[in-house]
């Protein structure tokens, strides 16, 4: 097994850890407490880390457990991805910008409308960019249910996004 240091392999990981709690617990305080104490345990658990097939995936699957957890024993409030979107895009105008940022929002909250699973898995599998074996890996899944979820989960936001967006609501 390759040698684990904190410092390059496992500190790196504290955004993707984030941008999950986050999903998870929809709210930034208790994400940010989730990923101390994702690290606090890694750290914790060092002399187990030569037996860790995937550095990653034991710190992503000790972050799901954890904001789960978390979720169980407080009601949370949702939090926006557009912050973190808008650095991605350039518009040319501030109108398209504004645009552009309310449809952020509303997908957004049509996302945490998603249950619990749809919405972990369409975190992981779209914006984090995991593969299918990965996410059923972390949540403890079949791969085909993995797709299902992330199936049923984008076409219940296209719904909603279209039903929504139509209206002018």
């Amino acid at each position: 097994m390759k040698n684990i240091r904190f410092r390059e392999d496992i500190l790196p990981l504290k955004n993707k850890l984030y941008r999950l709690a986050l999903r998870i617990t929809r709210n930034p305080a208790e994400a940010e407490d989730v990923v101390q104490e994702t690290l606090l345990k890694v750290w914790n658990k060092r002399s187990e880390w030569s037996s860790l097939e995937s550095v990653e995936a034991y710190c992503l699957r000790l972050t799901y457990n954890l904001a789960v957890d978390k979720t169980r024993l407080a009601v949370t409030q949702t939090e926006t991805l557009a912050e973190d979107a808008e650095m991605l895009l350039d518009q040319s105008t501030p109108y398209d910008s504004l645009i552009h940022a309310e449809r952020l929002t509303l997908i957004d909250r049509i996302i945490n409308t998603l249950p619990d699973k749809q919405r972990v898995v369409m975190q992981l599998r779209d914006i984090e960019g995991k593969s299918y074996k990965e996410i059923a890996t972390l949540l403890s899944i079949s791969e085909d249910q993995v797709k299902v979820n992330l199936f049923r989960a984008r076409q219940w936001v296209r719904q909603k996004y279209i039903e929504i967006d139509g209206y002018g609501l």
